[in-house]
């Protein structure tokens, strides 16, 4: 009898730590004998994409999320999800960004925000209008420089995190979509000196860079294009432009599903080591050409100068740096 009754007190034991364990909010039951608030974070652009994902399953696991939009239709879509709350928040517009900290200030502490809002860009960069380069450089660099130097108190007082959504594009580019890989390029650095910076207040910082996954991004340039009256018919590249992606529709509906992208975010958001990177790619093409791309602006770098390394001093290097990985 004693037996079972260990038996069946240990089955409960287990249940019950599954039960905490598999919530996802990773409640906490304070001293107080009360469950603790399930954690806050606020993401950017989440009407739609990677960033409505990100939302989606971040409510589905039990954090409060805090979904900026600009829209009232998103907004109202939004605020019909459990566990959401929609913000407007347009990140060019300081006003909104104001609002919104003092909002989400009435609503307790704040763990971390996603700095997901992005736009694309395409043409020529000796025929783009100035416009059009601070349209992108307004939304994917100073976006995140504004919703992080505003909400920073708040990530100071909850020791938090902070997740910036780079890209691939940030290492390697191609013609025409300069403008955008400029920007992601500039949030690597962003975030860089950023985690130095926050460390102080112990606040962990990452760059989630995704490539190769279904977004609307590609929509979203071909339609600013269109509104933009942005055909390009009399450019100097008018023959290499013919057919171009974005031109032609920016159609990103066969690629991957961005899942894997969101596995990368939580584990940045709630992981006791986060990475300060992680490339997430849906093919083995991707990964080797970002990689090529690094590698081989180390080597344009390193080439033909009086502190130039050899071979061996490169591969040393390297070495060193896989050991602290370790």
């Amino acid at each position: 009898m004693l037996l079972r009754l260990s038996t069946k007190l240990m089955i409960s034991v287990v249940a019950i730590s599954l039960l905490v364990a598999t919530t996802g909010i990773q409640q906490a039951v304070a001293a107080t004998g009360e469950v603790a608030p399930p954690k806050a974070i606020l993401v950017t652009g989440a009407s739609s994409g990677l960033g409505r994902l990100i939302a989606e399953s971040l409510a589905a696991d039990g954090y409060r999320v805090y979904a900026g939009a600009r829209k009232q239709a998103d907004l109202d879509a939004l605020n019909a999800i459990s566990n959401i709350d929609a913000v407007r928040l347009d990140v060019t517009n300081q006003a909104e960004i104001d609002a919104a900290v003092e909002w989400v200030k009435t609503q307790g502490s704040l763990h971390a925000i996603i700095n997901n809002a992005g736009v694309g860009m395409m043409g020529p960069l000796i025929e783009l209008e100035e416009k059009d380069m601070n349209f992108v450089l307004g939304v994917n660099v100073l976006g995140p420089f504004r919703i992080t130097k505003a909400f920073a108190p708040l990530l100071i007082e909850s020791k938090g995190r902070v997740v910036n959504i780079g890209s691939i594009s940030g290492f390697q580019t191609v013609a025409f979509y300069g403008a955008y890989s400029m920007t992601k390029h500039a949030v690597e650095a962003y975030t860089d000196a950023l985690a130095e910076e926050l460390a102080k207040f112990d606040i962990k910082v990452s760059i989630i860079e995704p490539g190769g996954f279904r977004s609307n991004i590609g929509k979203n340039i071909h339609k600013r294009l269109q509104e933009e009256n942005m055909h390009f018919n009399n450019s100097l590249y008018k023959e290499e432009l013919q057919g171009n992606w974005a031109l032609s529709g920016g159609d990103l509906s066969t690629f991957h599903d961005p899942a894997d992208v969101v596995a990368k975010v939580e584990h940045a958001l709630f992981a006791d080591n986060p990475e300060p990177r992680y490339m997430v790619v849906s093919n083995t093409d991707l990964a080797e050409g970002t990689m090529r791309a690094i590698i081989r602006e180390m080597l344009e770098l390193n080439h033909n100068h009086p502190f130039s390394y050899d071979r061996d001093g490169l591969i040393k290097m390297l070495d060193e740096e896989l050991a602290k990985k370790k």
